[in-house]
């Protein structure tokens, strides 16, 4: 089929994540306390690290911009999964449905370049601990956060330009509760085979290497370990596992998504739900639940905040 012999959609239905009513509102019950979670912790670590002076280093200014990546990702989804859940009959235009896609691949783009970041950021730190300060300064930190949103914005403007020339004349169900490349292709009514290679390259390989150099470095630095002491390589350890833990929860079901012909799968909404809705939840909690300095942080936040409201009680 081509565009010239069909009319172009003006819009897709969203099958989301099922058709019963019942469970339909169970779904919007767990989600929302689940995405009510996600934007709390988030925004909570962003004001930690803002707040505090001690924790204006390197480290926490990385992490305090993945914290606000993940709510801005979860926001992405989340709010119009909710919406859609009460929904009858959840339609999506066309323009939205790009500009959803969009944000989801730049947002989700950053995150993966951040992610590699911090794990250079925490073999200089394991490394070269005297020369840390001056390799990781400001500048050099600055420029690498700056390069990873450039980094994402070129991998999703590349997703928009090569699914906007794509003619699409019927069906009109797209068979997730978001727009992603896999389902907007298998709704174009021409031969994509060419296109699912180059997304394929674009997405699944890209974070397949990603993914394997992240695990080579902290390979690298398990091993580097062994000749610190004992203090030292058990907050070292500490530190490694939190961002290990991390990265598998991103990268594995961003692998299982694109590093693979774009086919349906059981799996596919499970997991899909699990990296836009669930990871950007369990993030803060990786990150501070053995995280001294965070916890003391936000105890001396919460402080501040008692007094001063303390005054305005009765």
């Amino acid at each position: 089929m081509t565009a010239a012999n069909h009319s172009q959609l003006t819009g897709f239905v969203l099958l989301g994540l099922s058709q019963i009513w019942e469970l339909r509102l169970v779904f919007f019950i767990v989600f929302s306390v689940v995405y009510l979670v996600t934007v709390t912790g988030n925004l909570l670590i962003v004001a930690v690290v803002t707040s505090d002076p001690r924790l204006h280093t390197t480290m926490y200014f990385l992490l305090g911009n993945l914290s606000f990546l993940d709510f801005c990702y979860s926001s992405i989804t989340a709010p119009r999964m909710l919406a859609d859940l009460l929904s009858p009959k959840p339609v999506i235009s066309f323009g939205g449905c790009l500009t959803q896609l969009f944000f989801f691949h730049f947002i989700g783009g950053i995150k993966i370049f951040l992610l590699t970041v911090m794990a250079c950021d925490r073999y200089v730190a394991i490394s070269q601990p005297l020369r840390y300060m001056l390799i990781m300064n400001r500048t050099v930190c600055g420029l690498l956060v700056a390069a990873s949103w450039v980094g994402g914005f070129i991998h999703s403007i590349a997703q928009v330009v090569l699914t906007v020339q794509l003619p699409f004349c019927g069906p009109d169900k797209l068979d997730n509760f978001y727009c992603d490349v896999p389902q907007l292709i298998k709704l174009a009514c021409t031969d994509t085979f060419v296109l699912e290679l180059l997304m394929v390259s674009n997405n699944g390989l890209v974070t397949l290497m990603c993914f394997l150099v992240l695990l080579g470095s902290y390979t690298a630095l398990l091993v580097m370990l062994r000749i610190h002491s004992r203090e030292g390589r058990s907050k070292a350890l500490s530190t490694c596992a939190s961002h290990v833990a991390v990265v598998t929860l991103i990268f594995v079901p961003c692998v299982y998504i694109y590093a693979r012909p774009f086919r349906t799968f059981p799996m596919d909404k499970v997991v899909s739900v699990l990296y836009t809705v669930v990871t950007p939840m369990l993030n803060p909690a990786i990150y501070t639940l053995r995280n001294k300095e965070v916890i003391m942080a936000m105890k001396k936040l919460r402080r501040r905040q008692k007094d001063l409201l303390g005054p305005l009680e009765p």
